[in-house]
């Protein structure tokens, strides 16, 4: 346990001691919820029928931003571990007396906090001040996917970071990551007026599983029977993600 404390409490340090890094992890999220949220509900003109429900976009929208917080803080951390690997610092600490398995749930842990004080001041910000509509006997479950969904982003980019040798190639990656797996999803639109292609594209995207998990949580959007599904591949995803991350420790420590 100590060992994990030890790796929580460095990341926590650098992050902290770094505005910017704290700046895209807390209030980039926020800022597209009121320039994005506020600026198409103003557009759109009111409510949205949305599955034969009615719905303003703010409250929509509300789910895909507290997806692109655990998104951006797996993806930010997550450059961190490349930063490690790069500088040596990695290897440094698989020469301390911290198992790998406590040295990435240190890192895991650390994402997990700043994701829910992340989760938080979105919802708080959604439901205090712009009115939005959120279930609140689901935020057990809300919380739960924000959970599972930083560390599912987190394992999943901790593989390149520990395969990719250049820092200019992890750029472009995570750059590319961020434009095509955020834009096509469900995240700042509903999928079914739009193109078939675009429509089958985005099911396949786990950033549209996991929004469509969030959205159905909070404001009751969604086919449970798709939501059922959409669960099941995003935990195998998870899962999937965290196996790759453990064989990519390994094959860098080794």
């Amino acid at each position: 346990m100590r060992g994990i404390l030890s790796v929580l409490y460095r990341d926590s340090r650098i992050r902290f001691t770094n505005l910017a890094w704290l700046f895209w992890d807390l209030f980039v999220p926020i800022a597209y919820l009121l320039i994005f949220g506020l600026g198409f509900q103003r557009a759109l003109g009111g409510e949205l029928r949305l599955a034969g429900k009615l719905t303003d976009y703010t409250s929509f929208f509300l789910a895909g931003v507290l997806a692109m917080t655990t998104f951006g803080i797996a993806m930010n951390t997550s450059y961190s571990f490349f930063l490690e690997r790069d500088s040596g610092i990695f290897y440094e600490w698989l020469t301390y007396p911290i198992s790998r398995r406590e040295y990435v749930l240190g890192k895991i842990l650390f994402n997990l906090l700043l994701s829910l004080v992340g989760a938080g001041l979105v919802i708080l910000l959604g439901a205090g001040l712009m009115s939005t509509h959120v279930r609140l006997r689901w935020m057990p479950i809300t919380l739960l996917n924000v959970i599972v969904g930083t560390a599912s982003w987190f394992f999943f980019f901790a593989i390149f970071a520990l395969r990719i040798r250049r820092n200019d190639a992890f750029n472009s990656f995570t750059s590319i990551c961020y434009i095509v797996l955020l834009f096509l999803s469900s995240m700042f639109y509903p999928l079914d007026p739009l193109p078939q292609w675009f429509k089958i594209t985005a099911y396949l995207n786990p950033v549209t599983w996991q929004v469509d998990l969030l959205r159905f949580s909070l404001i009751g959007y969604g086919k449970a029977g798709v939501v059922m599904w959409e669960s099941i591949a995003f935990l195998i995803f998870t899962l999937m993600a965290f196996a790759g991350a453990v064989r990519a420790v390994n094959r860098a420590g080794s």
